[in-house]
């Protein structure tokens, strides 16, 4: 029998138990790749807001992950609500950071990927053991949890270090039974590492691996940034034109938030396309509304370089696929308090974002078109083709068929006899014309095919476009012959006809 329901029916979770009970809802469950970079995150962030120059990632043969930073170290005072210690109530409350003040400008961080504590607390509560160092005011401090959040060695000082010397650690044992597989995907780890490295020009990534008793080591460091990063993805000698890099941020005077805008690196290229966006340095592996925002701005730019320099073709208007779909490109884009599809974070959905990042790109990349003509001219030429071939494949027609039959064309007066061989078919100029034609013709083997008008010289027409054409169309239907070119071998198993006359007959 059922149970009364009452309110020992109800069940409350408390604390990090809602992310135990389903951890599907805040992060992947494939590995524990995702709650490390949550960690990996909270280091870059310190980067981004000028307080971190080195940051490491060491995969143990223990299992654990140890990501450390030089940044400023987590507060560890009494929180002045929640009378624990900042550090606690970070790792251990999902709606707690130093994120969320942005708009009054008296956050700890401007532009974050994130809510601060909504993610580390994840990794927190998915975790069998995690253990925090922070070297903050001349102390080194250390707290410990257990089993899902659980404090098992309460913060306290367990040496000193020089007063300048500041960071984080934190060392993380992931729970294998959350997730399919324990193992850390090391390539997957090494990519997500490098790009922040490009992001982050001047900032240094070590990524260490334990592998018994020997450590493989990895670093990156780019000071060239997007434009080097783009330019291994897409060598120069395949390249149309070179890589064009820019960055605007607005100053809080159009209508955008003070420091809100974006980096890029683009070029094209006729072998296909490569991207890659970020927000705030998380990475959006599906895009979103900011990648929209850099389509639409290296839209209008080229549209109006091609336009003013008369470089378009007649009857041919461009559209952006024609423009972009060859384009490659890294974006970085620095949002307020950016709006991601799910906790994993993997597509922005900020409205903003598409006219912040097409304003920031337009004007710059006009520029560039105009300072580079040649250039331009190459980009202007490759998208006015893809135009070009975008009308022909819409000008594509087939002959009309009904259940998989073509249907002969109602002005045809067909001949009695099968046989393809004794039968003519007489193709006549006009309505009138058919008219005399069928009532001097023998009906066993003779047809009649009315054609009105001047019919079009096949030979300068796009094959694709021959059926758009009533009378081709209705002309092949009735010989039951398909299009072919000069010098193919064409199908004439199904010709209709062996004689074909035209009356007045053709010169």
């Amino acid at each position: 029998m059922a149970k009364d329901y009452n309110a020992d029916s109800i069940k409350v979770l408390k604390g990090l138990e809602p992310v135990r009970a389903r951890p599907g809802m805040y992060t992947r469950t494939d590995s524990p790749l995702h709650v490390i970079q949550e960690v990996i995150d909270n280091s870059a962030d310190e980067a981004l807001a000028g307080h971190a120059t080195q940051i490491g990632v060491r995969l143990c043969v223990d299992g654990s992950v140890r990501v450390s930073d030089d940044g400023r170290g987590i507060p560890v005072d009494l929180h002045p609500q929640e009378k624990e210690p900042t550090v606690v109530v970070v790792l251990t409350r999902l709606h707690a950071g130093g994120k969320f003040d942005k708009t009054s400008g008296e956050g700890a961080y401007a532009f974050s990927g994130g809510l601060h504590g909504v993610g580390v607390s994840v990794t927190n509560a998915l975790a069998t053991r995690l253990a925090v160092t922070v070297k903050r005011d001349g102390h080194i401090y250390e707290v410990v949890f257990a089993d899902g959040g659980r404090v098992t060695k309460k913060l306290a000082v367990i040496g000193k270090c020089a007063r300048k010397e500041s960071g984080t650690t934190i060392q993380v044992w992931p729970d294998p039974v959350f997730f399919d597989s324990p193992k850390i995907p090391e390539r997957e780890l090494a990519r997500l590492l490098r790009a922040k490295a490009v992001l982050l020009p001047g900032v240094t990534f070590r990524l260490e691996i334990e592998r018994g008793d020997a450590v493989e080591e990895h670093v990156y460091c780019y000071q060239g940034g997007l434009v080097d990063y783009l330019s291994e993805q897409v060598p120069p000698d395949e390249a149309l034109v070179p890589v064009f890099a820019g960055e605007a941020y607005a100053d809080g005077s159009d209508g955008f938030a003070k420091g809100e805008g974006a980096a890029w690196a683009v070029t094209w290229a006729e072998s296909g396309s490569f991207s890659e966006s970020y927000v705030n340095l998380i990475p959006t592996l599906q895009g979103g509304t900011h990648e929209a925002g850099l389509r639409a701005g290296v839209f209008d730019a080229v549209k109006s370089f091609a336009e003013h320099h008369t470089l378009l073709p007649r009857g041919v208007q461009l559209r952006q696929e024609d423009v972009t779909g060859r384009m490659s490109f890294v974006l970085s884009t620095r949002l307020l308090d950016p709006q991601f599809q799910g906790q994993v974070k993997e597509k922005l959905n900020s409205r903003e974002a598409v006219k912040l990042v097409s304003t920031m790109s337009r004007d710059p990349f006009e520029v560039w078109l105009n300072g580079h003509v040649a250039y331009g001219k190459a980009i202007a030429e490759m998208a006015a083709k893809a135009a070009a071939n975008r009308l022909k494949s819409a000008q594509k027609t087939e002959k009309r068929k009904t259940s998989g039959v073509a249907v002969l064309p109602g002005k045809l007066s067909d001949a009695a006899t099968d046989d393809p061989v004794i039968r003519e078919i007489f193709l006549v100029e006009g309505d009138s014309a058919g008219g005399s034609a069928k009532q001097a013709r023998d009906r066993e083997t003779q047809a009649i095919l009315p054609l009105r008008g001047k019919v079009m010289n096949s030979w300068e027409t796009d094959p694709n476009a021959l059926y758009a054409n009533k009378e081709i169309h209705d002309i092949a239907v009735a010989l039951g012959v398909e299009r072919h070119r000069l010098g193919d071998h064409p199908d004439l198993t199904g010709l209709r006809y062996h004689k074909v006359r035209t009356f007045p007959p053709c010169c």
